[in-house]
């Protein structure tokens, strides 16, 4: 459940610029969140790590629940991109900073990603309602 509420956070983070533009009412709740986006973001980023490596360690799952599998293929890498983006700040502090030849990589990734953000975010948040309403049932 908690992943689940990461991932929407993370979403609205993500797409709150387009979100702000249709809901401007939406900003306060927004810039409450703003100061915990790096976080946010390390933490969908290395829980879109741990997602990748479990559905490509089950995949008999596959023949058995394909629409499960692909859902949860989908989470994962939509929660290591947007965790990417939002966190790019601190990777790139803790764990990049040592390597300059790292450091410029990623942020030549960060940058092909930055204009998909928007709808990335927005698919982000509906997975997440949907991983939130299975976890629920």
């Amino acid at each position: 459940m908690i992943g689940a509420i990461i991932t929407i956070l993370g979403g609205l983070l993500a797409a709150s610029g387009f979100i702000i533009k249709k809901r401007p009412d939406a900003k306060q709740m927004i810039d409450k969140l703003a100061p915990y986006q790096g976080w946010i973001g390390v933490t969908m980023f290395l829980w879109g790590i741990k997602e990748i490596f479990s559905v490509l360690t089950s995949m008999t799952l596959l023949s058995v629940a394909p629409l499960r599998w692909i859902f949860w293929t989908l989470s994962g890498v939509s929660d290591l991109l947007v965790g990417f983006l939002l966190g790019f700040g601190l990777i790139t502090h803790y764990a990049l900073s040592k390597n300059e030849q790292a450091k410029q990589k990623g942020a030549e990734i960060r940058e092909k990603l930055v204009g998909i953000q928007a709808p990335l975010g927005l698919v982000t948040i509906v997975l997440g309602v949907i991983y939130l309403v299975m976890v629920l049932l």
